[in-house]
């Protein structure tokens, strides 16, 4: 099968990564600054997901540039929870709090809800991609998805243990497309993670070192990557070098991987508002790995690309309910 790439934007407000949540950071103004991004998309034929927050959808000037990107056939539309901007407002603003797995089940629900319905009022039409605020998908969430119509979820982080921050443990979850219902109405795409090095197979039976905080202590995930063993990485120009990317594209698609998910967030694409693109040296660095992971995956891959909506209506029927 022929390798494909899709790419997930999580797009959403500016706020400061290093200071506690608040309802107040609704600012979307790096939300035009994704034309930087369409200038190497639209070379490459690439339509990415903007998977868009309340903020985002409730601002006029964001909706303006994000629908004439729809419009144009450059880009679709999902749907991103960040629980702590969205309404109603009725639970204290926690780091537990902002998966919203933690939420109760009924504002959990609530909350959707009023995303799902202020997006189709902003764009016109219903997402059908979801993708949880902080990956906070959690055994509530699925059913919510299906009553609302979504036919794609992009929340799972493969090989990843959140629940030290209150988050969602992800180990064990397949790291490839998998139905999360009986019905095969909903699609799992999860992010693309996985293990590189000499080892690989090493990460996948011993997942456990690499979020646990007695190993992190020890060093021991370091320790496994220096030696060249094994490493856990992500297919995401946010903290990952490309040449890191590339290996792991070519690892996995040795191990029979067909499908890669790139993912960053909105406001990278503009100085300053995110720890991985401080000044305008960092955003040229960020816009060069994000075209030569791509340059790679078509290249030296042999792959194409895809999108969310494009996987879902050609995915098999007869694929197993993980």
């Amino acid at each position: 099968m022929t390798p494909q790439l899709l790419i997930v934007v999580d797009t959403e407000e500016e706020f400061d990564w290093s200071a506690p949540f608040s309802r107040d950071s609704r600012a979307t103004t790096s939300i035009p600054a994704q034309a930087h991004a369409h200038e190497i998309y639209d070379r490459f034929g690439i339509v990415p997901t903007y998977v868009i927050d309340h903020p985002v959808a409730t601002d006029p000037a964001a909706v303006a540039f994000l629908k004439g990107l729809r419009d144009a056939g450059k880009a679709e539309i999902g749907a991103h929870l960040h629980p702590w901007v969205t309404p109603p407002h009725v639970e204290e603003v926690t780091t537990r709090n902002s998966y919203h797995c933690n939420l109760p089940p009924a504002l959990e629900r609530a909350k959707i809800e009023t995303l799902t319905a202020t997006i189709e009022a902003a764009f016109g039409e219903r997402a059908k991609a979801f993708k949880a605020g902080r990956y906070g998908f959690g055994p509530n969430t699925r059913q919510v998805l299906i009553d609302l119509g979504y036919e794609v979820d992009c929340s799972f982080v493969p090989h990843t243990d959140l629940s030290g921050d209150g988050g969602p443990d992800f180990r064990g979850v397949p790291d490839h497309p998998h139905w999360l219902d009986e019905g095969r109405g909903l699609l799992e795409i999860p992010l693309t993670v996985g293990y590189l090095g000499a080892l690989p197979g090493l990460g996948a039976k011993a997942d456990w070192l690499f979020d646990n905080p007695k190993a992190e202590r020890l060093r021991v995930p370091g320790l496994l990557a220096r030696t060249g063993l094994v490493a856990r990485s992500r297919l995401t120009p946010e903290g990952t070098p490309p040449d890191e990317q590339c290996r792991l594209i070519e690892a996995m698609a040795a191990r029979g991987h067909s499908l890669f998910s790139l993912t960053y967030h909105s406001p990278s694409l503009a100085p300053g508002h995110t720890p991985y693109v401080k000044d305008e040296a960092d955003l040229a660095a960020f816009l060069v790995s994000i075209e030569q992971v791509l340059t790679f995956f078509r290249d030296r891959v042999g792959g194409t690309f895809t999108t969310l909506g494009e996987v879902r209506r050609h995915f098999p029927g007869e694929r197993a309910v993980a």
